[in-house]
């Protein structure tokens, strides 16, 4: 694996997680700034490649993790494709679903995986939970609700950039959107939405959207940069609602929260602690190492941009 940027996430999550992993070995790092790029492969015992460039062209690099602001994920996933390299890119790949599809085309066509860096479907503590419903624990599935809130950041948050991808929706906004498609499927199409503008910095700092399956299962979202923390979703039956906190960024080791209430009692099963950060660069490996199927991939990689493109096309825009 090679690293093209020093993001926070990478150095403080996802390199640690790729030491940790039993099928990857990091062999080099990229910065825009080569004197980070020599102290970042110091304290991971890798290489300091010649900047982006120098990275992918590489022969001991057979992948890349791209962990740059979001509006510059797919020009550099489509290089390192480009390259012969197989990309894991921090989420959101894209800004829009029209940038997705030539991306997963190129991918495909080249025989290469791509994969968007939702890492928390690979907490063991949401198969659980899919497990749950399937036996029946909350009855008939009648609303998904999942909240993702965070407190304002820094000014100078590349959050807040415009031109770099900023904005509440494609940050944060995803995770709730992906886990409705995650448990409600691939027919999720949606209703209606509302974002919170800032018109200083010309970006969504936070939204609320309302999806449905064609049978009429509702997932009632909300997200944004200007909330006390949250994490959580629900899945609310005709018999039990069942409620999992930090859903989104567990640590690795705190052992999952899953509540189900029924009938005025409340039960609290116990699952153990999960690493998802190195479940997703493991997985992401293993999918190359064994040849795995791309197209259910590619597919959710693509139904993702649409969804959100669908959420920002037919919001209602208010004023922070």
């Amino acid at each position: 694996m090679g690293v093209l940027g020093c993001a926070d996430i990478a150095l403080r999550k996802v390199m640690p997680a790729m030491e940790e992993a039993g099928n990857i070995e990091l062999a080099a790092v990229a910065s825009r700034d080569p004197a980070k790029a020599r102290d970042v492969a110091r304290r991971f015992g890798c290489a300091a490649a010649d900047g982006y460039d120098g990275l992918l062209e590489r022969a001991d690099v057979d992948a890349v993790y791209i962990p740059l602001p979001t509006g510059l994920h797919a020009h550099w996933a489509g290089r390192a494709l480009a390259a012969g390299k197989h990309v894991l890119a921090e989420k959101p790949l894209t800004c829009d679903h029209a940038t997705a599809l030539p991306l997963v085309d190129q991918a495909r066509t080249a025989g290469l995986w791509l994969m968007e860096n939702y890492m928390f479907l690979h907490h063991g503590q949401h198969r659980r939970v899919g497990e749950l419903v399937a036996e029946g624990r909350i009855g008939a599935l009648r609303v998904f609700t999942a909240r993702f809130g965070i407190p304002p950041r820094d000014a100078s948050d590349i959050r807040y950039s415009p031109e770099l991808g900023g904005g509440a929706l494609l940050d944060v906004g995803g995770y709730p959107i992906r886990a409705a498609s995650h448990f409600l499927g691939p027919e999720l199409d949606v209703v209606g939405s509302v974002l919170r503008m800032d018109p200083a910095r010309g970006i969504d700092v936070a939204g609320h959207a309302l999806l449905s399956t064609p049978s009429g299962i509702t997932a009632e979202l909300s997200f944004g940069f200007e909330h006390s923390y949250r994490s959580r979703y629900s899945l609310w039956g005709d018999q039990a609602r069942l409620t999992v906190d930090r859903a989104f960024t567990p640590p690795p080791d705190q052992r999952p929260l899953i509540r189900i209430e029924s009938g005025g009692r409340t039960e609290e099963p116990s699952f153990p602690a999960d690493h998802q950060f190195r479940n997703v660069t493991e997985s992401f490996a293993r999918s190359i190492l064994q040849n795995a199927d791309y197209a259910p991939h590619a597919a959710a990689i693509t139904r993702q941009a649409e969804l959100v493109d669908r959420v920002r096309a037919q919001a209602r825009l208010v004023t922070a």
